[in-house]
Formats: C-alpha cells, sequence, structure tokens
C-alpha cells in the first residue's frame, strides 16, 4: 500500500480509496482482490499508465505496477515525502526511503525532489492543499521552489486546477494556504483578474485597497462559517445545514470574485470622490470567464454568477428600511426574490461589511445587526412556511376561476404566495378570496 494511504493509516484517519502496488501482474492481483471482495474492476489510463481499479460496496482500491526495479526507487519518483512512504503486507513495516515519517512528526510538506514541480505543474497547488489538509507548513526548500516554477502552472489541464482550488475552498481552513499563493504569486497565476484590484483605491468608507478588501473578506467569511458563536445555537444549527462542505467553497470562490469588476467600474467625480457604478455586472462577466476557462460546472458557475449580481442587495434593502419602515410584505419580497440564496448573501454581506477595515462605525454595526436579524427571521419564520404546500394551485386558477393558461398565472400564483409567506392568507378559502379581488383589480402579468 502506498502513497496517501499509508499517510492516513499513520494519522488514524479512516480511508475508503487505496492506493496498492505490486511486483508482479498488477491484473492478475486486480481479478483475484475483486473476486475475493465481490467487487467490481475497471481498467484505466492510457498505455505505461495503467490503473486497474477494484471498487467494492464500502473500499475502492487503485492497483498498479511498481515504477522501477523496486519499491524505494517507486518512491522516490513521487511528489511529496509524506506521500513517499509504502506499508509491506508481506513484511508488515513501514518502507521509507525519503523520511516521510520524520516530516509527518514535524508537521512539514516536503518536495521528493526539486523536479517535481516541472514533471507536474499541479503539484504547485497540491502542496497547499496537502498543508491545508494535515495542517502542516510548507518547508522553505518546498516553499522557494514553487515560487521558482509558478509560472509553470498555466500548462496544467484546466480542470485538474479546478480541482485542488476547491479541494482547498472545501476544507474550513483554507485562508491561509489562500494568501500563501497571493504571497507568491501563484494566485495571480491562475486568477489574473485578482491582480488587477491591488492598489486600486477606494472611497472613505473603505480603509484597504480592493485586493486587500477581498482577502480580508475571505478571511472573516471563513471566521463565520467556522465559529459557533457568531449566531444563537439554534441559528448556527440551520446555517450548518445550509451551508454544506460544496455550498461552503462556492461562496468562498465567489468571494474571491465579488469585486474583480471595481477596476473596470472605478470613476472619480469633480469632487474626487471615487464610485463604483455597475461593477456588480462587470464582475459577473468577468466571472463567467474565469469559469469557463477553469472548466468550473454549470451549477458552481451559476452560483457564483449570482452571489456577484445580487451582493449588494442586502444594503440596499437596509437603507431603504432607513428611510421608511419596511413591512412584513418587504420582507417576504426580499426573501422570495433571493430564494434559497438568501443565508448565502447575508453571511457574505456581514464579512463584506467587516472587510471594509471599520465595522465600529455606528452604520456598519447597525448594518451587521439588521442582517443578522434577517438571518433569524429566515430560518426562524420564513424557511418554515416555504415549505407548506401552496393553498392553490395552476389547477384552481382553471376550475375556480376559468381562467386560461398564460404568463398571469406565475403572477397570481406568487403575489398568493408572497401574501401567506407574510402571514396575510392562512387558508384555501382566504386565498381565493384573495385571488378574486385580484381579478377584480384586473391585475396584469
Amino acid at each position: 500500500m502506498v502513497g496517501g494511504s499509508v499517510r492516513d493509516l499513520i494519522l488514524g484517519q479512516r480511508s475508503t480509496d487505496y492506493d496498492i502496488v505490486v511486483r508482479g501482474n498488477p491484473e492478475k492481483f486486480a481479478r483475484k482482490l475483486s473476486e475475493n471482495l465481490s467487487g467490481r474492476l475497471v481498467k484505466m489510463g492510457k498505455p505505461g499508465q495503467v490503473v486497474f481499479r477494484v471498487v467494492s460496496r464500502e473500499h475502492l482500491f487503485d492497483i498498479s505496477a511498481i515504477k522501477g526495479l523496486n519499491i524505494e526507487t517507486d518512491l522516490i519518483q513521487r511528489d511529496f515525502t509524506v506521500n513517499a512512504m509504502a506499508y509491506s503486507f508481506f513484511s508488515k513495516t513501514i518502507i521509507d526511503p525519503l523520511n516521510g515519517l520524520k516530516d509527518m512528526a514535524e508537521k512539514k510538506v516536503r518536495m521528493t525532489s526539486s523536479k517535481i514541480f516541472k514533471k507536474d505543474p499541479v503539484r504547485l497547488l497540491r502542496a497547499y492543499r496537502i498543508g491545508a489538509t494535515l495542517k502542516f507548513t510548507i518547508e522553505q526548500r518546498t516553499a522557494d521552489a514553487v515560487e521558482k516554477n509558478i509560472k509553470l502552472i498555466g500548462t496544467s489541464a484546466a480542470e485538474r486546477i479546478r480541482f485542488e482550488i476547491f479541494s482547498i475552498l472545501c476544507l474550513p481552513e483554507s485562508k491561509h494556504s489562500f494568501f500563501q499563493m497571493a504571497g507568491n504569486g501563484l494566485l495571480f497565476k491562475i486568477f489574473p483578474e485578482l491582480f488587477r484590484t491591488k492598489g486600486c483605491f477606494q472611497n472613505k468608507i473603505h480603509l484597504f485597497d480592493v485586493f486587500d478588501h477581498t482577502m480580508r473578506t475571505f478571511y472573516l467569511l471563513e471566521n463565520l462559517l467556522s465559529d459557533d458563536h457568531q449566531f444563537e445555537p439554534e441559528i448556527t444549527r440551520q446555517i450548518r445545514r445550509h451551508m454544506d462542505q460544496k455550498r461552503s467553497a462556492q461562496l468562498k470562490c465567489a468571494t474571491l470574485f465579488h469585486d474583480i469588476g471595481k477596476p473596470l467600474a472605478r470613476t472619480i467625480d469633480q469632487n474626487g470622490n471615487i464610485h463604483f457604478s455597475g461593477h456588480e455586472q462587470k464582475g459577473v462577466d468577468m466571472a463567467k470567464k474565469i469559469c469557463k476557462r477553469l472548466k468550473f460546472s454549470v451549477r458552481e458557475t451559476g452560483y457564483i454568477d449570482f452571489i456577484i449580481k445580487n451582493h449588494l442587495k442586502p444594503l440596499f434593502f437596509f437603507t431603504a428600511g432607513r428611510e421608511k419602515d419596511y413591512t412584513r410584505g418587504d420582507l417576504t419580497r426580499f426573501f422570495m426574490k433571493l430564494g434559497d440564496f438568501t443565508p448565502d448573501l447575508l453571511i457574505h454581506a456581514i464579512a463584506d461589511t467587516r472587510g471594509k477595515g471599520n465595522e465600529n462605525d455606528e452604520r456598519n454595526a447597525a448594518f451587521i445587526r439588521f442582517i443578522k436579524n434577517l438571518i433569524h427571521r429566515y430560518f426562524v419564520r420564513f424557511k418554515p412556511r416555504s415549505k407548506a404546500p401552496p393553498l392553490i394551485t395552476g389547477a384552481d386558477l382553471i376550475h375556480h376561476f376559468g381562467l386560461t393558461p398564460s404568463p398571469l398565472f406565475k403572477t397570481i400564483l406568487n403575489r398568493v404566495e408572497e401574501r401567506t409567506l407574510s402571514n396575510g392568507l392562512r387558508d384555501r378559502t382566504a386565498a381565493l378570496i384573495f385571488v378574486e379581488e385580484l381579478l377584480g383589480r384586473r391585475i396584469k402579468a
């Protein structure tokens, strides 16, 4: 058994995936293992790099031939010392030619040689993934080699870069990796759009340029997602259920991009005031190009676009509320427009405001209190009601009112849903009466 499987075994971490190398015929070994486990055998890879995968009910085994004359030769060709160890099933011993055990004890990520990044540039990112996953630091010579070879990342397949980025973002503590990648320039080789935000200074309500604000917001967002004391216990539990690992990663990614449109939108008026009008849409356009370039999924792209496009909506809603008292209907319409993305945008809004650097400003403090109240209302009042079956459907509009299906249906049903979620309609009869009133007013789609 080789690689990360051995590392996880030593760390006492449960694994379901195992890499095995054999001296003899890997296919023969794989077939025998598959038969013993009642598993399924799949042949993968190209000539010279064939892997036989055995999939059982609980485990997955990748079986290949030893590369080189012996296991030691195989191991020293791997990427990092913590992945360059083997466990011999025959002698029941750990084979560790590059002192991976020592590096594990010292919690260090160390390259097996200075050539590993030229052989496979995606390892530049993998160093940070391993470090973040294990909570290890990248030792200095390895860090220097990463910085020396950052230009090579552009030769890696987009899908592999995306995998490594999201693997890091999925971790509860990814911020340190991203700060380090920004420090050595690797982050800007992957996302050159972020480099343009450096030195893009903002208006007086911000203490930082766009890039520093972005990284502070990223840092504060990750803290918000992991801190049990930011909200009352029940709301924290609701947020945990809503923001699973994958969703949290997407929100963190959207946060990195949320202000990338500012350099293009920046203007200065005759009084010397800086404005960024329309930076959200410019940011959406830029983010779409990033997502396409790195082969993000349709779902990931749609999520990121929505967050960037709407990230100022909570602030606009707050400002409108200060000018007039918002009603229960106003709240309901706000939640309905943002839908399932509501908590994500509200959590982002808190981090974004704190990222300005002047949280003690009374207006910012009031905004954060307002947002926390919205999060409470969303989970405690709006969401439970939104899960209830609708009081009426399109069939009711046809059979009860004799209407023909048209765009008007959506308008009527949305109005009914809005009034219901605002606690204005409690039963079917009340909903039908409400529709009669709407039709009497000749409501238009």
